[in-house]
């Protein structure tokens, strides 16, 4: 609508007696301009008699899966409630073929898919492994592969022995341009379609990590805001999609870094990770969190005993950790299976009346002293690490309970 005539512009030519009043004038115009008495036309009200209200929309923040449907949070939340049997943890076995392939390497193994596939096998038919296993971690190679026993898709051998079969979706990690190294993960931009076939593939979770390092006694802002609200992205889009996420902020043990610094940094790194999820609306309660296990760095010059580091795990969690998420399932971090298995225990006998279960998903812990059975014979010795491995899988159980007899001194920091 054109202003009335008395509120015109004056034309480029007309004088002003200095800029200030230039000012004055023009301010006075655009207001009239705005509060301009004449009527909008016939034509005009019925434009604007015709527009249609805005929809309305749901505010994700706080909204802890508003947008899901019932049906779709209860899958979500049974999901995460059988990963979280007490008793019973993740078996991580989600390396790609050139990680698994190294490990077989330097025990003298050739790296072949069939020999990754007959691994993995081994992993999941091991006899009475599903006493200790809730779940299972797979690269997407081997969510596709076939049991050699009766020609079953593996999540379907792991479904029918009552372990949760899940999927590694994240593609590979990313140094921050600027940042001294600082990483992100890669993978959130075709996240969803992979989703959707992993989910028709037979997977009921996914697993995504994002690796830190601590620097000088911190995490710089930058690296903990990118990875943590990362991480809250890939949350909800695989809830969206039908499978549970597990969320794994994970600290490197690389540094000389103190106890106290650990949980301090750890502290700031899961709260910003909660409060991510919580603002992006996704469910809460079907979903999981994959910690790494609160030490010392590996270099620390102070010895730290293992009631001490158990206890400092129990502090975070209590600290930040919500109550409606059921479980964690730590992270060995290149932790041996000895230590892995004290300090998880340590953190069970110290947890006390915490809400949650605490338990294991471990890969080089109980994958390591599988393969040096096989060093120096060429091939995989999968009848002795079958069963090796449910040893090894007995000993994780016990310490989820926090029913381990541990070794004197084991779970202990000593100085390098």
């Amino acid at each position: 609508v054109p202003p009335p005539p008395a509120a015109r512009a004056p034309s480029p030519t007309t004088p002003f007696r200095s800029p200030l009043a230039a000012m004055f004038v023009t301010l006075a115009i655009s207001a009239l301009a705005f509060s301009s008495p004449v009527a909008p036309s016939a034509p005009a009200r019925a434009r604007v008699g015709a527009r249609a209200a805005p929809a309305m929309r749901i505010t994700p923040s706080g909204s802890n899966g508003a947008h899901l449907s019932a049906s779709q949070k209860a899958e979500l939340a049974e999901i995460a409630a059988l990963v979280a049997r007490p008793g019973k943890g993740i078996t991580a076995c989600d390396e790609g073929p050139a990680t698994i392939g190294g490990r077989f390497e330097a025990v003298g193994v050739e790296n072949s898919e069939e020999r990754r596939r007959a691994y993995r096998q081994m992993l999941f038919e091991a006899p009475g492994c599903e006493n200790y296993l809730s779940a299972a971690i797979l690269d997407p190679e081997t969510l596709y592969q076939k049991s050699s026993t009766d020609g079953k898709l593996f999540p379907q051998v792991l479904w029918d022995k009552g372990i949760v079969p899940g999927v590694k979706p994240h593609l590979k990690v990313y140094a921050l341009p600027g940042c001294g190294g600082e990483t992100v993960m890669q993978g959130l931009d075709s996240l969803a379609a992979r989703c959707a076939e992993y989910r028709a593939a037979g997977a009921r979770f996914a697993k995504w990590r994002s690796p830190l390092e601590i620097r000088d006694g911190a995490i710089s802002r930058l690296a903990i805001e990118a990875n943590m609200h990362d991480l809250a992205r890939y949350a909800l889009i695989c809830q969206a999609e039908g499978l549970m996420p597990i969320v794994e902020p994970d600290i490197s043990l690389v540094g000389d870094y103190d106890l106290e610094t650990a949980i301090k940094v750890n502290v700031e790194v899961q709260a910003e990770l909660y409060k991510a999820m919580i603002d992006h609306g996704v469910y809460m309660e079907g979903s999981t969190l994959k910690p790494n296990m609160i030490n010392p760095g590996k270099a620390c010059p102070t010895k730290f005993t293992n009631a001490e580091i158990g206890q400092a795990n129990i502090d975070v969690l209590s600290r930040v950790f919500p109550c409606a998420m059921k479980g964690a399932n730590f992270l060995s971090g290149g932790q041996s299976l000895e230590n892995a298995a004290a300090r998880l225990d340590a953190i069970n006998k110290a947890k006390g009346s915490c809400p949650w279960n605490l338990s294991f998903s471990w890969s080089q812990a109980l994958q390591l002293p599988l393969l040096e059975l096989c060093k120096g014979k060429g091939e995989l010795q999968l009848e002795e690490m079958s069963k090796l491995y449910v040893d090894e899988l007995k000993i994780a159980s016990a310490a989820a309970l926090g029913k381990y007899d541990a070794p004197a001194g084991a779970g202990d920091h000593v100085p390098p």
